[in-house]
């Protein structure tokens, strides 16, 4: 969730192999499909302007806000243009030296030591259009753009009252009713973004403003909380490197004056504001159930899917797009399923802001495209036939940085067959694990394995997790080192290839020499040389265990309310069931290889420790009267 990820997720370039080669181009030269779009509009505008300035929302609150309008030679263009706009925790312009992004102790979280002066240098830094070529296609082609900085951020004044705030949406209201009185907004809003700038575009919604008429809202949550609690484990190392970036940006390497703003005195007044900002790291540790509520922070308050109805009574269009790797895989598809106006989603083979450069060419022309598309139909009322395009397109992953488009109609995917693969007794002779167990969709005899829980396990330090808050690449190691510190049930090597698309759902009977412990599954592809490649994972607590009705369309998954009341310690020796979904997956097993589930007991690097003495002695349980087994929607 940082200012350079973001910058990365929208660079545009040449395609990448397709299912089918696309077709010859139409009459007139229009051509408007998944990933292409030329020939509707023109690109009249050459160059593009940038001014700042301070914008007040209701309660007097000043807001740092960019402008950027089309221009010709380096001269704003006449006219009244539809505006796309963005309201960020980050920066309104360039992003910070990639040196100090890649850094994990920028600065302590409650850092106090002022500013750095030479922001006042960087006035005529990139704007973000300079640094986007998506945004830049869409300036010449007759847009303008608007960064706006949220309360208590950048160079706006306020303090920051927590993520996605009440006040926070008010102040999308506010400036979007400032953006249409300007001479150069035609009236006709829509929103851009991704991760934090992805929320606050159905935040933005929720405020149901009449001008705002498209989202495209990028790698976004539905739920902080089971995000921020799988399972109700605490991903700490997340949160920890996302409240390191921010308080950063907001004390020690904030955003420029507004250009007013001659000597910055008036930034200075604004990052004095910044020091009672909501600390993140406290708040975060104290909000452990959902049902948390206190001044400061409540999920009821808080959360984008509390603004759920609110948000489907706007009639705002929504083009959700994510990655099979992102934090929020499973957000976009409880936005596509609980969405009620015109909407739809892509899922790409990619993770939450780091790619290596052909994963980042493919989804920066993805975006590109159906970017334009988008804001073309719905703001300017082209007919270009997107809202008429089957409303699901995802990558079908066949091996790494390889994958087809597909498309659907449907969520999950009718034709996908439930299909239950029983954790056996071993061995599988494909790993070194605690136990070396089988995998088979045959029902087991009955057993159990014993376990005696290393907490060091790990799926590594360059996870989706940490890619989310700019450590780096996401780049999952063989994790077949991991495994042998572990439980592993593996299948045979395939017949042929398997083809796993939507949400895996682990069924685990375990018990255990204490009353509580974190259970994680990890699905992995094995090829035939023992390289166990990481697929999609899941956890949860054992105590958090009791599920209910979701208040929403959860896809069918299980649901938990997560409250303080609802917790069930395990007793000694008792067996429970525990219930959990991995995030969704598109992915191909290919023909000799082998699928794998691992059972741990601790994610060392990116979650909380578990909440345990000592190491926990658990037991797996199997059989007909314990059916201990990963449920896969396959396709063939």
């Amino acid at each position: 969730m940082n200012a350079r990820g973001l910058l990365l997720i929208v660079l545009a370039a040449a395609c990448a192999p397709r299912e089918t080669a696309p077709p010859s181009t139409g009459a007139n030269g229009k051509v408007s499909e998944f990933g292409r779009y030329q020939g509707y509009t023109e690109a009249k505008y050459d160059s593009w302007v940038r001014t700042s300035q301070y914008v007040t929302a209701r309660d007097g609150t000043r807001l740092a806000v960019d402008v950027i309008l089309p221009a010709i030679g380096g001269k704003v263009a006449d006219g009244r243009f539809p505006t796309l706009w963005t309201h960020s925790r980050y920066q309104r312009g360039s992003p910070m030296p990639a040196a100090v992004l890649a850094s994990r102790d920028v600065r302590n979280v409650n850092s106090k030591e002022p500013p750095n002066d030479s922001a006042l240098a960087r006035r005529s830094a990139p704007s973000q259009v300079d640094g986007n070529e998506s945004l830049q296609r869409l300036v010449k082609h007759g847009y303008a753009v608007v960064v706006v900085q949220v309360r208590g951020g950048g160079a706006s004044f306020g303090r920051y009252e927590g993520l996605f705030s009440p006040a926070e949406s008010r102040d999308a209201y506010d400036v979007m009713d400032w953006m249409t009185k300007q001479p150069w907004c035609d009236g006709n809003l829509g929103m851009f973004g991704g991760s934090y700038l992805g929320i606050t575009q159905y935040k933005a919604a929720s405020t149901k403003h009449p001008a705002l008429k498209a989202i495209f809202p990028n790698v976004a949550a539905f739920g902080m909380y089971d995000v921020i609690y799988d399972g109700g484990i605490y991903r700490e190392n997340m949160i920890h490197h996302w409240g390191i970036l921010t308080r950063s940006l907001d004390v020690v390497y904030p955003e420029p004056p507004v250009d007013a703003d001659s000597t910055g005195e008036l930034r200075a007044q604004a990052l004095k504001e910044h020091e009672k900002n909501w600390n993140v790291l406290e708040q975060f540790r104290a909000a452990r159930f959902r049902d948390h509520d206190t001044k400061d922070y409540a999920y009821a308050r808080h959360e984008p899917s509390a603004v759920l109805e609110q948000i489907n009574q706007s009639g705002v269009a929504a083009h959700h797009f994510g990655g099979w790797f992102d934090v929020f895989a499973r957000d976009e598809m409880q936005w596509l399923v609980n969405y009620s106006g015109s909407d739809r989603v892509t899922m790409g083979a990619w993770a939450h802001a780091w790619h290596d450069s052909a994963t980042a060419v493919e989804q920066g022309r993805i975006i590109s495209a159906e970017q334009h598309r988008w804001f073309d139909r719905w703001l300017k009322g082209i007919d270009n036939g997107v809202d008429r395009d089957p409303p699901i397109n995802y990558a079908l992953m066949i091996e790494p940085g390889q994958w087809q488009w597909k498309t659907a109609t449907q969520w999950p995917l009718p034709e996908a067959k439930n299909t239950d693969f029983f954790f056996a007794g071993g061995p599988s002779g494909s790993a070194r694990s605690a136990n070396d167990g089988r995998l088979s969709t045959a029902a087991s005899d009955p057993g159990s394995d014993r376990y005696l829980v290393d907490l060091t396990t790990t799926t590594g330090t360059a996870s989706r997790w940490d890619n989310a808050v700019g450590q780096g690449m996401m780049k999952y190691p063989n994790l077949a080192d991991n495994e042998s510190k572990a439980v592993t049930y593996t299948t045979e090597p395939l017949a042929s290839d398997l083809t796993v698309v939507g949400h895996p759902v682990v069924r685990l009977f375990v018990s255990s020499d204490q009353p509580d412990g974190d259970f994680y599954a990890v699905l992995t592809e094995v090829d035939s040389s023992g390289f166990s490649r990481y697929v999609t994972e899941g956890m949860l607590r054992a105590s958090h265990r009791d599920t209910t009705t979701a208040p929403f369309n959860n896809l069918g998954l299980p649901w938990r309310r997560h409250h303080k009341a609802d917790l069930k310690p395990m007793l000694p020796g008792q067996v429970v069931e525990l219930l959990f979904d991995l995030q969704p997956t598109a992915t191909v097993f290919n023909r000799g290889h082998r699928l794998r589930v691992t059972i741990m007991g601790a994610d060392a690097d990116n979650t909380e420790k578990p909440p345990v003495r000592g190491r926990p002695t658990i037991t797996i349980h199997r059989g007909a009267d314990h059916p201990s087994a990963v449920r896969l929607p396959v396709v063939n």
